[in-house]
């Protein structure tokens, strides 16, 4: 039922792929970002800071025009080269703790907008409009969005049988990660994975919510014929049982006025309070504090929240009874007096950043697993912000989507 098709991508050479793929550039800081900008003539990240030696640099659709000059700029040059035929690609990120292997892939838009793709995110309407407004311009996506299913026996041998050839690419960036990527380019494979995905009734977003929804938005804008690249978006399908879902904690720079004996007080109301060794809770309802140099567990006490697929989650069930009444935050996305860190950062380095005064207290949450997404989703409700942080995180630029 889900309907994925093959697509002619735009591409480095060979030769040019390690140096031109990158992390999101929202992910640099600027020094670093300058670093790369200036030693790397390859990069994907020239394309997208067309202007980065100008002080006065244009923004939105003025900048967007530049973007895609930019990157006619690279076709011309011959770092980039478009596919000849519409094929799939398998690609597969190993390091040290994972391996995921997944197919890069056109989803079809309308899956997306009759809910066969299926979303746990709010999106915010002004990204969706810049988004558009990208993809409207430039006419290319270089991220896909990753879609996660549930594993399939006849994809799952596909793809140990592709893994066994030569890669297209193979290489090992900075942070000791492998990338590798196959073109799976005869018929009788392509028609395999149509096949399978027919059969799968639905896929689930993992990352990606604005892209999807900036290319549903751009297809009904243009109103263009069905079987235009338009009104499909480039994707990574992963099997389920791959995904690496982390936790994400929270950091509050103050206590809203209050003492640490009178805020540990007032968290009585709804968690039992115990002093620990360590901050990571293992049990249902319970998660992990530190403040003022202690660690302690919290446990939800019964009737703190009500017991349904959104409400029982951790992110929540703190939020309405911790950081909103006790800590004034009416808002997790907006308030300047919470952080969110990713659960793969060391605890001693979020103990230190409490322990020099830049945070007040620590929440240390458990990560959700994937079966309480997939309820959330299939329910048509929406996950708590910042609940969870999904990997693989992709690189940008390794195949890229041409709309027209």
């Amino acid at each position: 039922m889900v309907k994925v098709r093959p697509f002619k991508a735009i591409r480095p050479t060979r030769d040019k792929a390690h140096l031109f793929a990158t992390h999101s550039y929202l992910t640099y800081s600027e020094e670093t970002l300058k670093e790369k900008l200036e030693n790397n003539p390859y990069t994907f990240l020239h394309i997208v800071n067309p202007e980065y030696k100008k002080k006065d640099r244009k923004k939105g659709v003025e900048k967007f025009k530049l973007v895609k000059q930019k990157f006619k700029e690279f076709k011309k040059n011959g770092i980039l080269k478009k596919e000849e035929r519409k094929i799939f690609y398998l690609y597969r990120q190993q390091s040290r703790s994972h391996i995921f292997e997944g197919i890069i892939a056109a989803c079809s838009v309308d899956d997306y907008i009759n809910g066969r793709i299926k979303i746990h995110e709010h999106t915010i309407t002004k990204r969706e409009q810049m988004f558009t407004d990208y993809l409207n311009i430039t006419c290319f996506n270089a991220d896909p969005v990753l879609l996660s299913y549930k594993e399939e026996n006849e994809i799952n041998n596909l793809i140990k049988s592709v893994s066994r050839t030569e890669a297209e690419y193979n290489f090992t960036t900075t942070n000791k990660v492998k990338h590798q990527l196959w073109l799976i380019d005869t018929q009788e494979d392509i028609n395999l994975i149509c096949k399978a995905f027919e059969n799968i009734e639905k896929v689930y977003i993992s990352d990606g919510h604005h892209r999807a929804a900036s290319s549903a938005l751009l297809a009904k804008k243009r109103n263009a014929k069905k079987d235009a690249n338009l009104n499909y978006f480039m994707s990574l399908l992963i099997a389920e049982n791959q995904l690496n879902i982390i936790n994400f904690n929270r950091l509050l720079k103050n206590l809203n006025g209050l003492s640490v004996a009178k805020f540990i007080n007032k968290i009585r109301n709804a968690y039992t309070v115990i002093e620990s060794s360590s901050v990571e809770g293992k049990e249902k309802d319970e998660i992990g504090m530190y403040l003022d140099g202690k660690c302690y567990l919290l446990k939800a006490k019964e009737g703190s929240y009500k017991d349904d697929c959104v409400t029982r989650l951790d992110p929540d069930i703190l939020f309405k009874n911790i950081l909103s009444p006790i800590l004034g935050i009416k808002d997790e996305k907006i308030n300047k007096n919470i952080s969110f860190i990713a659960g793969n950062t060391p605890i001693h380095k979020i103990k230190k950043r409490v322990d020099n005064g830049e945070f007040a207290v620590a929440f240390i949450l458990k990560p959700i697993s994937i079966e309480a997404l997939k309820e959330v989703a299939d329910k048509g409700k929406i996950m708590p912000p910042k609940s969870t942080y999904i990997e693989p995180k992709l690189r940008s630029g390794l195949t890229i989507y041409p709309i027209d």
